[in-house]
């Protein structure tokens, strides 16, 4: 083996392997395990979110495949609809050119250019990664074959009077010109400002008296209002309720109604009404039977609607001019400063309107039997409650279910149109009085309708939301609507890997659209995970400069780079110089490349169910620093048993000492560890229990332990030693194979001849399962009571500063029997790792000299201090130790102290203190030995 692990040059070579010879397609013998990629948009990159759920995901497939089962992880894009469209138009202004110049056809061929070019990015990164997608199935929502399922999809919903077509609030981005769905509108709290207004009592008087007021913090909507509202117990109002208000700058008479939704603690308890552009406000309106005034235009300025003096200005602009009328003619009351939620577009970061406009929607509320009569059963949501209340889907963790039901019992119909020109363009055409035909294509629109060839057809201009397209994925991509063979095998899916943040937009739809188009559930379990953080548990965010590419941590990236990378084509160039200040603090020598398996590992460690993950990526280094110690343990491995006897016939006899029968023993054990936890989704339970057993037992004990048999035992022993070396090893490999596909492949290329293996590769290896009979609880207490000896041994040498080298008295007191038979077993174990001279037996009359002291249970394990240390030098040294630890409190005290240290990140705080009691136990402890030494 080459003396180092370079995960670049393996990952490249190993990559390629795998996808030329097809590993990654179905081939079990076994049950089918299925996987739908969550699909990432066409034309995004790799980010941390993406690389931590697709490691999941690849563990998840490498596991069932080693299982033998007949394994599919299903790979596609998404069209992402907004997201591209907005794309190619900043390169069309780029040019000097807009989609509105070329037409939707030539706009659309643009499109598909564009995607072609970019599109592959984000599947190169996904093959980066070493994650085993079958390529051969890679989807794409806009393939043709997909199309026409979307299309189906929305006429047969359309047949069975589940979509329609009607006039509701949506969210409108204003710049787009769109509706958006509620996950592409981001509320963060802003400084705002609340004014309050006087509404004059119809037939009241006009010195104040006669009036109610309202606070608003969209004082431009009052144009729009239809009603005050008030709530039906608030005594203060209940004489008005029935009665009307006069509407400022729009002497418009609007009723004063009741209801609960008014808070009557907030303001002065009336609230404005304004059902055309306020969502809680339109279901006020609903119950009021209130009439919906709209007073924008889909760009956000006001419209004829609205008084003459405001038409046709920017709703802000209007805001300035309505503020500075209700004070010019006496409405204006008061100003306050007020911090309020702002919703704006995740695409544009505009202010997001509500807006009442035409749109195609699915009809998620209305009750009907199976029948199509009148009852207690809805449609589509009611089975998709059932699916997961009887427990044919599983959530891991359980509580997200509450979560999934919340939202199905208080859901509302569906938007599934956009304003755009790339997507599923919806399939319904109109006649020139507005007659809506819906069909799969033209043709069948005029056989079904019985339109005569002269009648003119218009296709609608809209496409579907892509919620929409891609919440029959699991059925698409296999190839629904017709009965395929993958479609009968992988239907339903095993698993969908999640992250809570979608349970709403696309985990429950897809429930829904597969009971509803398929009879059956799309999926059996959904394991929800955590959302990728900052170590300060902040979201990251390119506006904070506190994203990281998970391809900068594989590969490693200078710091200049990384500042231009991040700081290059910013929407809002200002933030540059912020973005620059954090990245240089956070990264002032840059990212240092981890490679591939060591930051896969790191995901996994820090995968607990269902929790948000602070990502460092000091930790990755760390599992970088675990591959290389596989590698050196190979390296090892390899030179001690490559072209020798390893035990592989089984004519000739084998020796198995406690050592060996330990190891194997532990390994039946961490084997069955790892089935549970790939069974109950604990990664960071999996891979915690995998490094401890590779780097404790086997890599540090283990392999410390098989060098007195490898130079000294006999052959049966060597033989034994050499064999329980290699298949140990070749098994650890494919444990962890899952989580770090590439090194353990490489390895165990080179290891698997030398155990007796065979095969091209790791991966289609089987899953080692646990030998209960190789269960040797008596050696594990061996090595439990070896392990406790040794480091009593090595503390000793520690605190006093002895080298390894100098093999020391040792003195047993207290000893049992128990004590005593297993130093005659392990004699030889004992004095080679411990580095001890022959142990004595104290007798219970003799007494013991001044010894540095380790206890065994009740044996104590003196090792005599006179003659082996130089007192005055040892105090002289532990003096300088003691003062360095003193000075180290002194600062931190003076840090924790200081009053601006309350305004230091928790984290930061948190450590200091950890730091603090530490360095006070370090103190305490060299006083102890101070004071031991100045006995001698």
């Amino acid at each position: 083996m080459e003396k180092s692990f370079d995960p670049r040059v393996v990952e490249k070579r190993l990559a390629g392997f795998w996808e030329k010879n097809g590993w990654f397609a179905p081939q079990g013998s076994g049950d089918p395990y299925a996987i739908m990629i969550p699909p990432p948009n066409v034309t995004g990159t790799l980010h941390m979110g993406h690389a931590f759920q697709h490691t999941l995901m690849d563990a998840l497939t490498r596991y069932h495949r080693m299982l033998g089962r007949d394994t599919l992880w299903q790979p596609g894009t998404d069209h992402a609809g907004i997201a591209t469209q907005m794309g190619v138009e900043r390169n069309l202004k780029a040019e000097g050119s807009s989609r509105l110049d070329l037409g939707r056809e030539k706009f659309v061929a643009k499109v598909w250019e564009w995607k072609a070019q970019s599109g592959g990015t984000i599947e190169g990164q996904i093959r980066r990664m070493g994650n085993s997608v079958d390529w051969s199935r890679n989807a794409f929502t806009m393939n043709p074959d997909y199309s026409r399922a979307v299309i189906e999809h929305f006429v047969r919903l359309h047949d069975e009077g589940l979509i329609y077509r009607g006039k509701r609030l949506v969210n409108w981005d204003p710049v787009l010109q769109t509706a958006i769905s509620d996950l592409e509108v981001v509320s963060e709290e802003e400084n705002g400002k609340l004014w309050h207004i006087r509404y004059p009592i119809s037939g009241g008087g006009t010195d104040g008296s006669g009036s109610v007021t309202v606070a608003t913090t969209r004082p431009e909507t009052m144009l729009g209002d239809t009603a005050v509202a008030v709530h039906p117990e608030d005594e203060r109002y209940q004489h008005l309720i029935g009665k009307t208000v006069t509407l400022p700058l729009c002497d418009r008479q609007i009723p004063v109604v009741a209801d609960t939704y008014v808070d009557r603690e907030f303001g002065t308890g009336v609230v404005k009404i304004t059902p055309g552009h306020d969502f809680n406000d339109y279901a006020v309106g609903q119950r009021h039977q209130l009439p919906i005034l709209n007073i924008f235009t889909p760009t956000a300025q006001v419209n004829d609607a609205a008084p003459a003096a405001y038409r046709g200005l920017d709703r802000f602009a209007a805001r300035k001019k309505v503020v500075a009328d209700l004070e010019a003619q006496g409405f204006l009351v008061k100003v306050d400063d007020h911090k309020l939620k702002v919703p704006r577009g995740d695409r544009t970061g505009e202010v997001i309107e509500p807006f009442l406009t035409d749109q195609w929607f699915v009809d998620l509320t209305r009750k009907t039997l199976p029948d199509g009569r009148p009852g207690g059963w809805t449609a589509i949501t009611q089975p998709a409650i059932d699916a997961v209340e009887t427990g044919r889907i599983k959530f891991v963790p359980e509580n997200w279910s509450t979560t999934y039901f919340q939202w199905l019992r208080n859901i509302q119909d569906w938007c599934i149109s956009r304003q755009l020109w790339w997507g599923h363009r919806i399939p319904a055409w109109y006649d020139d009085a507005g007659n809506i035909f819906v069909a799969r294509d033209e043709s069948e629109a005029r056989s079904k309708y019985q339109l005569a060839a002269s009648v003119k057809l218009t296709q609608d201009n809209d496409v579907f939301d892509t919620w929409f397209s891609s919440d029959i994925w699991p059925l698409a991509t296999l190839g629904w609507p017709e009965p395929t063979e993958a479609l009968r095998k992988f239907y339903p899916g095993s698993v969908l890997v999640t992250g809570f943040d979608i349970i709403f937009f696309w985990v429950a739809r897809m429930v829904m659209m597969g009971m509803k188009l398929a009879g059956d559930i799309p999926f059996r379990e959904v394991y929800v995970h955590g959302l990728i953080r900052d170590p300060e548990g902040q979201k990251m965010s390119k506006s904070k400069g506190n994203v990281l590419d998970p391809l900068d941590l594989v590969d490693g990236i200078e710091l200049e780079d990384l500042v231009k990378k991040r700081t290059t084509g910013l929407m809002k160039p200002e933030t540059a110089p912020k973005i620059e200040r954090a990245t240089r603090k956070d990264h002032p020598k840059g990212i240092a490349a981890v490679g591939v398996d060591a930051l896969r590992f790191t995901f996994a460690a820090l995968a607990s169910p269902g929790r948000d993950i602070r990502f460092d990526a000091g930790r990755a280094e760390g599992y970088r620093n675990f591959c290389n110690k596989l590698w050196n343990a190979a390296n090892y491995v390899l030179m001690n048993c490559e072209g020798k006897d390893c035990g592989t016939d089984d004519a000739l006899p084998v020796a198995l000492n406690a050592a060996d029968k330990w190891i194997v023993s532990r390994l039946q054990k961490v084997e069955a560890e790892a089935a549970e936890h790939f069974r109950t989704y604990r990664f960071d339970l999996l891979a915690s229990a995998l490094y401890h057993f590779a780097w404790n037992e086997y890599c540090d004990w283990y392999i410390e332990l098989s060098k007195p048999a490898l130079r000294e035992g006999d052959t049966p022993a060597q033989r034994g030693t050499r064999r329980t070396l290699v298949r140990v090893l070749e098994t650890l490999l494919r444990l962890l194979h899952p989580l770090m596909p590439f090194v353990t492949e490489d390895i165990w290329q080179r290891v698997a001849p030398v155990a007796g293996k065979a095969g091209p590769t790791i991966m289609t290896q089987r899953w080692p399962l646990p030998e209960p009979k190789k269960v040797d609880d008596a050696a594990e207490a061996d090595l439990a009571w070896l392990q406790a000896f040794v480091l009593g041994v090595r503390q000793i040498r520690g605190e006093l500063d002895i080298s390894p080298a100098k093999a020391l008295p040792a003195l047993m007191q207290n000893a049992t029997q128990a004590d005593v038979d297993r130093i005659g077993r392990l004699k030889h174990f004992v004095t080679f790792l411990a580095r001890i001279e022959e142990p004595y037996f104290l007798e219970a009359s003799e007494q013991a000299p001044q010894s540095a002291v380790a206890l065994l249970g009740e044996m104590r394990l003196l090792v005599p201090l006179k003659g082996l240390i130089d007192p005055a030098a040892e105090l002289a040294r532990i003096g300088k130790q003691a003062a360095r630890c003193e000075q180290d409190i002194q600062g931190l005290e003076a840090r924790i102290n200081n009053p601006n240290f309350g305004k230091a990140p928790a984290t930061v705080q948190e450590g200091a203190r950890t730091m603090l009691e530490q360095k006070r136990r370090e103190l305490a402890a060299l006083k102890q030995q101070e004071e031991r030494v100045k006995s001698l």
